[in-house]
């Protein structure tokens, strides 16, 4: 069950309810837990998110960190405005190739037109699989 901070928005609580975070986070398994724009939590099974010889692909880390960093973002941007990912970057520490990763999204910078977080990856036994930084540009809808 994902919570949800007080004043979010209705129509923004609405479309993550109903698309699960989007069309590729719900193919990834992507579930949210806790979600605000200084904090966001979520997890993603390594199962059916492999590469070629059984590890957790790169870009799934990276699509992991990019949904919990726009999510939050939009959170931070409010009602009629959009975040849009403007940069992005991993570094990949460890490997895994099976269980569950949980993902904790931490505010960097809260601006007027950029949000920045950071998204530390974690396997079940909390060690640091990646590091992800993400920046979005705040706009009017």
């Amino acid at each position: 069950m994902t919570t949800f901070p007080a004043n979010l928005e209705p129509e923004l609580v609405e479309r993550l309810i109903t698309s699960g975070g989007g069309e590729l986070a719900r193919k990834m398994g992507i579930e949210f837990l806790e979600l605000s724009a200084e904090r966001s939590i979520a997890t993603m099974p390594v199962e059916g998110n492999t590469q070629v010889i059984g590890i957790l692909h790169g870009g799934a880390h990276v699509v992991l960190g990019e949904s919990l960093g726009s999510v939050s973002s939009a959170i931070h941007a409010g009602p009629g405005r959009v975040a849009v990912g403007i940069e992005i970057n991993a570094s990949h520490s460890r490997s895994i190739a099976s269980g569950t990763v949980t993902a904790v999204c931490t505010a960097i910078n809260l601006g007027r037109t950029l949000a920045t977080h950071e998204i530390v990856i974690t396997d079940e036994e909390g060690r640091r699989l990646s590091t992800v930084r993400m920046t979005n540009f705040l706009k009017d809808r």
